[in-house]
């Protein structure tokens, strides 16, 4: 696994990067290199590049991950060089043209949707008494109150940014499906997955997966790395 030992990890929309301290720990552990991108999400554009700084730092080829609205940065940020796969965690994928705001109009008025507020300044928010239930199921009491009191503002322009060229075209991707996400239904995962090519794995959980399940988080990373230094090992 010598070819591909670089994560960068990027985070979505209404949170921080903090959250992924649980995947980054079982991450580092086996002996990768991490790094945690803190987006100030008030435009895709500068998500994006920030997050190919993080990009332009690597010493080798990365997995490049991404969560929510991450999926969305690293979709226009991953045909960076360095990106050797994409992994996306119950995260949009949106194509070229698209954006987070496209996806999101494509969820049926009957299911379940994310409770956004009317956007105040140009910032969107989470309904504060349904954020729990919406974005943190599974996570302790305790915490997901934390996570709804400590919400990052979301810039209406990073929801409106659409991609130019998605990576997941040119490069190796994996999903995530989170079965009981109740931001991103599960269809619409599915639906972006396959549109990508994805190779996917699901599990039960929340939209918050990345800090109720580390371990299965983790997982799929690792085996993006082994897979893509597995195929470097056969045509070297």
């Amino acid at each position: 696994m010598s070819r591909a030992r670089n994560i960068v990890l990027v985070h979505g929309g209404f949170v921080d990067g903090s959250g992924w301290r649980g995947v980054y720990d079982r991450l580092t552990a086996d002996g990768f290199n991490v790094s945690v991108v803190q987006n100030q999400t008030l435009s895709l554009e500068s998500d994006v590049e920030t997050t190919t700084n993080v990009l332009n730092i690597q010493d080798g080829p990365t997995i490049l991950v991404g969560h929510s609205y991450g999926g969305a940065v690293i979709t226009e940020a991953g045909t960076h060089d360095s990106v050797a796969a994409l992994v996306y965690i119950t995260a949009f994928a949106p194509d070229q043209g698209e954006s987070v705001s496209t996806l999101l109009a494509t969820l049926p008025p009957d299911g379940p949707t994310p409770p956004i507020l009317p956007p105040v300044d140009g910032f969107l928010f989470l309904d504060h008494e349904k954020f729990a239930e919406a974005f943190a199921g599974d996570v302790p009491a305790a915490d997901a109150a934390f996570m709804a009191d400590s919400q990052v503002p979301w810039g209406v322009e990073a929801l409106n940014g659409t991609i130019t060229e998605p990576a997941w075209r040119s490069k190796p991707t994996s999903y995530l499906i989170v079965t009981d996400d109740r931001m991103i239904p599960p269809q619409l995962q599915r639906t972006m997955a396959e549109r990508a090519g994805a190779t996917t794995a699901e599990v039960p959980g929340s939209h918050a997966i990345y800090v109720s399940r580390p371990d299965s988080v983790a997982k799929l990373i690792t085996e993006a790395a082994r897979s893509v230094s597995e195929t470097a090992g056969a045509v070297s």
